[in-house]
């Protein structure tokens, strides 16, 4: 009894404080309560990023040491168990476990309940044998906080718009990074005893509780994504391309149903993606559009009323202009073409010829076709914010060189993003009224309410007749035998669209080297819903016309897109307007009248 009373006056008096210390060692706990990230769905509602449950690994230094293994080698002899386990390195999972002075190291982030419990279940086994006297427990510091982990359902679909997150649960990348704020949410903490790593249920919580972040509905539409995306990654590895995008837009809203880049990557397996492909290429590569840009041009034409479709333009075979000679695509001896045929033809001497009558002199032409170019959205950002969108460039036309004054006609000096581009067909398909372009439909916050996106803004680009004549011309690229998009044609639907073929800037050595080839149009003409672009860059195996090998992209998915959306075919046949003239044949007043003047008019 003596020798008891001695030991408990010791315990309890003596070393009493020494006992407080040890029992205190990781007896509270505080940790961070993560929220939930919000999700991303597609226009019905289907997941394409979401979270899961998952956990990141941790670790006390301190309970490593020595003195509270009572063995020299347990950071090592941890390590090497947890590193097949968690598939990590063993040297640097020892270094952050003998980590001098620290409470808290992060062993692996975001691993799988199966994984966390391969390591209880291991903890627990040596727990077992240390209190049997059978080694020490060198597990006894590893422990576990809940967190989440994003997957992405779709694996590399619409990743380009998508983006990916970090190894910290931040956006990296596209909408992820645009929209972290509200997807993140606000993390929350909190603070119990805890023993042996189990929480001591009588001990109290002190809990501040995390708001998860909000879920967010975008314009996309996940088969036709799918499709535009299986249609243009098939041509790119076919034409051994550097790259190729493809945007489906609906031409009356201007909410974007798709916008496919080639190559992707899977935003849940970075480790393996390519680097170059992990931006969004369709509004971040700034390219010279080419012929797609000649609407731009006629649609400043035929608004100021300087000709009309049926107006005649005499093309020669070459063009001495400044300091260059211009040809077409093809050689050829002097064309007898109208107005409508130039842009039927893509012929780049007959658009200068007509665009130089847009004034009184070339630094006025000059000027009014700037001012068109700038309404349609060229050389300003969509207005989506999307991180990283390149605004295109176009110069004030008083910084135009001698010879951009005659390119920028046609589609060279100038650059756009491919959506950008898009738009402009959009505009001549919904009469000529331009909708800024969107991604996003709503969110739906914490407390489950929803909240529709913002209406986007619309302006007046040319005048519905304008529209209206245009969408004609253009279907006379793809309907008419002598037109330059024949493999566009959809059966039953009236397509208007216009091909592309532009000497392309070697983004290493800044000079031209191969081409951009594309394809843009909307349908069904005479009543337009859906407007489909394709852009493929520098094309090294077959043809490298945009016709060619953008016009079947463009028709495969632009048919899947009417079929998905329910439109009904079209209800009348397309208008014929010429495409040449004989020049020996007399012809009306308003098609002999030089381009600009009152007769044209």
């Amino acid at each position: 009894m003596a020798a008891f009373v001695i030991r408990l006056l010791q315990v309890q008096a003596v070393d009493a404080s020494s006992y407080a210390a040890k029992a205190a060692v990781n007896r509270w706990v505080t940790h961070d309560v993560t929220a939930d990230r919000g999700t991303i769905t597609d226009r019905s509602g289907v997941d394409l990023a979401t979270t899961v449950d998952a956990y990141d690994i941790t670790a006390d230094p301190y309970l490593f040491t020595p003195a509270q293994t009572k063995t020299k080698d347990a950071p090592q002899q941890a390590a090497e168990l947890l590193a097949p386990i968690v598939g990590g390195d063993p040297t640097a999972i020892a270094k952050a476990l003998a980590t001098p002075k620290s409470r808290y190291q992060i062993v692996a982030r975001q691993q799988s309940p199966q994984v966390w419990n391969q390591i209880k279940d291991l903890k627990n086994a040596f727990a077992a044998k240390a209190a049997k006297g059978q080694g020490a427990n060198v597990l006894a510091g590893v422990f576990s906080e809940t967190h989440t982990k994003r997957v992405y359902p779709g694996g590399d679909l619409a990743a380009g718009v998508i983006g990916f997150v970090n190894s910290q649960g931040t956006g990296g990348g596209g909408l992820e990074s645009m929209l972290n704020k509200e997807l993140a949410g606000k993390n929350g903490k909190i603070r119990y005893a805890q023993s042996d790593g189990r929480q001591v249920p009588t001990a109290g919580v002190q809990e501040h509780p995390a708001v998860p972040g909000s879920d967010v509905e975008l314009t996309l539409d996940r088969d036709i994504q799918w499709a535009a995306q299986s249609a243009i990654s098939a041509q790119v590895k076919k034409s051994k391309a550097d790259r190729g995008y493809v945007v489906v837009q609906d031409s009356r809203t201007g909410e974007v149903l798709a916008m496919a880049d080639a190559p992707g990557f899977d935003p849940g397996d970075l480790a393996h993606a390519d680097p170059r492909a992990l931006g969004n290429a369709a509004m971040q590569d700034a390219y010279e559009p080419g012929s797609v840009s000649k609407l731009m041009s006629m649609a400043a034409i035929l608004d100021t009323g300087t000709a009309t479709p049926e107006t005649r333009v005499t093309v020669p075979g070459t063009l001495p202009r400044a300091d260059r000679v211009f040809h077409d695509d093809v050689d050829h001896g002097t064309w007898y073409l109208t107005l409508n045929g130039v842009l039927a033809k893509s012929s780049n001497i007959g658009t200068i010829l007509a665009s130089q009558h847009l004034g009184k002199t070339q630094p006025q032409a000059n000027q009014v076709l700037y001012s068109y170019l700038k309404k349609f959205g060229i050389g300003d950002p969509t207005g989506i914010g999307f991180p990283g969108e390149t605004p295109g460039i176009l110069a004030q036309p008083k910084d135009w060189n001698a010879s951009q004054q005659f390119t920028i006609p046609f589609g060279q000096g100038l650059s756009v993003n491919a959506l950008q581009a898009t738009s402009v067909y959009s505009t001549i398909a919904n009469g000529g009224v331009r909708v800024q372009p969107t991604l996003i439909r709503g969110t739906t916050g914490p407390d489950g309410r929803y909240v529709p996106a913002d209406p986007p803004k619309k302006t007046r680009v040319v005048s519905t007749q304008t529209a209206k004549t245009l969408s004609t011309m253009l279907e006379s690229v793809v309907g008419d035998e002598q037109g330059t998009g024949l493999n566009a044609r959809i059966d039953g639907y009236r397509v208007a669209g216009k091909t592309g073929t532009a000497n392309r800037v070697d983004p290493e050595t800044g000079r031209y080297k191969g081409y951009t080839s594309s394809f843009f149009g909307f349908a069904p003409a005479d009543n337009p819903r859906v407007t489909v672009s394709c852009v493929i860059q520098n094309p090294t195996k077959g043809s490298y016309f945009g016709g060619s090998i953008c016009g079947p992209v463009f028709k495969q998915v632009m048919e899947f897109a009417l079929k998905t959306l329910k439109v009904p075919p079209s209800g009348s046949k397309a208008p014929h307007l010429p495409i040449d003239f004989d020049p020996a044949t007399p012809a009306p007043p308003a098609a002999t009248a030089k381009p600009g003047t009152d007769k044209a008019r």
